[in-house]
This record gives C-alpha cells, structure tokens and sequence, in this order.
C-alpha cells in the first residue's frame, strides 16, 4: 500500500481522507462509526472534519467534529489516526464577513479540541482567506497556537497561491512555521463557470497547478470526484445524474474524459473510482483526495485507489486525450 509524504512534515500516510461532513447529521452516528471503521480497516489514516460541518442542518451545530471525538473515544485508536479540522470559517449567514482575527481563530480551535475531545489537533486548516488582512497576523497566530501545544501543524483551505506564497515568504523571513497543506476544490472533471455557488472557495486551475508543481506543496483536494458524476454516468447515462450534478459538470469536456476514464478502467482492470482517485493521487506532487462516502460501499469502493498507480502518460491521457 504506498503512502504519501508530507513536505515540510515527517508525516507519512495513506493518500486519502475521509470527510465528514455530514456526520452525527444526515449520517446517523452509528453508520457515521461503521464508515469510519471500515475506513481505517482498509488502510485509511486521515479524518477530516471542520467546525462549521452541519451548520447548514437545524440543530447540526458541531455534530461531524462531535461524531468524530466519540468515535475516537469509543474505537481507542487515536494514535492510528490523523485528525484534521477546519475553522475560521465566515458565519453561514454573514459568508462576507471574515472571522480571521486571533480571538476567532483561538475561538474556534478550542471549540474543536472540546468537541474533539483530543489534547491536540494533528493539522488545523483555516477554512478560508480575508485578503485585506495581512498574513503576518495570522501565521502569528497559528505559530502561538503551534508553541502552545493546540496543533501540530497547519494549512489552508481555499486560498490563492499568491496568499499562500506571501505567508511563505513571511514566516521564512521570521523563523516561523507556514502552511504544510493546502484543500481546494480539485478533481478530473472541469467545472462550468456559470455553476460556482460559492464564491469563496478556490478551485484548481492551470496557475494553480503550476505553483504546486513548482513547490511541492501537499493538496487535500475536496469534492474529489466531482459528486460521482463519472461513476453515475457510466452506470445509468445522462438520466441517473441529479440536476444540480449535470449543471455543474456536463460538458464537452467531461463526455470526452467519461469515454478516456472508461478506457483506462478497461486496460488496468479498475474501477471508474479508481480511475478518477487515481488522476489525483497520481500527480507530481502529494495530493490527497478527500472522500465523502455515505455508505461503507461507498468506502470499499474509494479505498480501492491506495493499490493504484497512473503513469503520467494515463494522466495525460484522461485531461488531454
């Protein structure tokens, strides 16, 4: 099973996360521990949640990062796994109004060790960018929070190379940690522009591919595989995909790369799963995909890709043809 290594880090591990969104929610806690089970079961070391997970469900508020802690606490296998969380997020109802400030962060980081139920958090993310605040600030703020013994390390989710440039050069300049990871939206299918909801987050582009490359930077790359528009597509056609799936990723583009996907499936003997996991955890650069299954088929299915390897020519293949 090949595991992935952490630039800047002596973190080692299997390349794939399990995301929880929906945890302790829509997701009953029992099957939320059954999936989680199964997960590490099958080889799986990293659980990732956030603060603001259910937010969005009446009464959901800090149920994923609860679910998890209880699971922690039930399972006894916290030293077998990396638990990564994620914070800072704007208020649901005010997206415009950032919470980037020492006392938010400090805020929201004891909020999840409470919920967590853990001493210390193995990766914080800040869930998203103000970029009217300087980042000397908050690489301050997170380095005070690493010295105290509340995280171990930390990165950034949806934020632009430049901003996590900037934050390298500041914290090199100063002796300081900087960010390990970097999580945005990114998997094998493009994304029609007029279908982004959120404004805030940050997809993979070609610059963006471009800065990875060139630094080495890790990326946790969530909505991995693009709501299971190629799975779906190639089970049941145009007609088994919900609207709001077919809104955002049929293409030209994604037609083209469905019939490369089925292709390659064929030749290595894989699942179409396999095939789209495998385009990300197969590039030059550590990328760990973030799954969200609902179902331990679901799990089975994802766990698949840690025995897979593309060439960069199949990489190629499936973007470009």
């Amino acid at each position: 099973m090949k595991l992935t290594a952490m630039s800047g880090t002596n973190l080692n591990f299997t390349p794939l996360a399990l995301g929880t969104a929906d945890f302790g929610s829509t997701i009953s806690e029992e099957l939320s521990f059954r999936i989680m089970d199964r997960f590490v079961e099958g080889g799986g070391n990293w659980i990732d949640t956030a603060r603001v997970y259910a937010d969005w469900v009446p009464g959901g508020h800090g149920k994923s990062e609860i679910t998890v802690g209880n699971w922690l606490r039930k399972s006894g296998i916290r030293k077998r796994v990396l638990i990564s969380t994620k914070g800072a997020h704007p208020n649901l109802s005010t997206m415009n109004v950032s919470r980037l400030t020492c006392q938010d962060i400090r805020y929201d980081v004891e909020e999840s060790l409470n919920s967590l139920s853990v001493d210390k958090i193995d990766l914080y993310w800040l869930h998203r960018d103000d970029v009217s605040k300087p980042v000397s600030d908050i690489i301050n703020t997170l380095n005070t929070l690493v010295k105290d013994g509340k995280i171990r390390l930390f990165g950034c989710s949806n934020w632009l190379p430049s901003r996590i440039r900037e934050a390298a050069e500041y914290a090199e300049s100063n002796g300081l940690h900087t960010f390990v990871a970097s999580q945005i939206q990114w998997s094998l299918a493009d994304i029609n522009e007029d279908a982004v909801s959120d404004p805030t987050t940050v997809a993979m582009d070609k610059a963006g591919l471009e800065f990875y490359k060139e630094t080495g930077l890790t990326v946790f790359a969530f909505t991995s595989q693009a709501k299971g528009f190629f799975q779906k597509l190639h089970a049941g056609g145009m007609k088994s995909l919900k609207d709001a799936v077919k809104d955002t990723y049929n293409n030209e583009v994604n037609r083209g790369r469905m019939e490369r996907v089925v292709e390659v499936s064929k030749e290595l003997n894989i699942s179409i799963s396999s095939v789209v996991l495998g385009y990300l955890t197969s590039q030059p650069f550590p990328v760990v995909p973030v799954i969200g299954s609902r179902s331990l088929e679901q799990v089975e299915e994802a766990l698949e890709v840690l025995g897979v390897s593309l060439s960069p020519e199949q990489v190629d293949y499936l973007e470009h043809g």
